[in-house]
């Protein structure tokens, strides 16, 4: 997964000429996206809101790089998650 991951943000970065090292995960935010996309697909009963859940909060990040990402991921999944 790390090496498809590590070309992808490769990838990306070359494709919009950033710097790559920008699109680089740290191992805690894979494992709070994967954790919210489970939580996602499994609270819903719909796997595709997974994908899009994680859009969604790297959207947040994104644009707001300061915040958290783990209490983003918390707000997207909703109480009880």
């Amino acid at each position: 997964m790390h090496e498809w991951l590590e070309r992808a943000h490769a990838d990306l970065a070359a494709a919009v000429g950033d710097d790559p090292a920008g699109y680089t995960l740290a191992q805690a935010d894979i494992d709070i996206l994967l954790e919210l996309a489970r939580a996602a697909a499994h609270g819903s009963g719909e796997r595709q809101n997974a994908p899009l859940a994680t859009y969604l909060v790297g959207l947040a990040h994104g644009r707001h790089p300061s915040r958290n990402l783990g209490a983003l991921a918390d707000v997207a999944a909703g109480p009880g998650a």
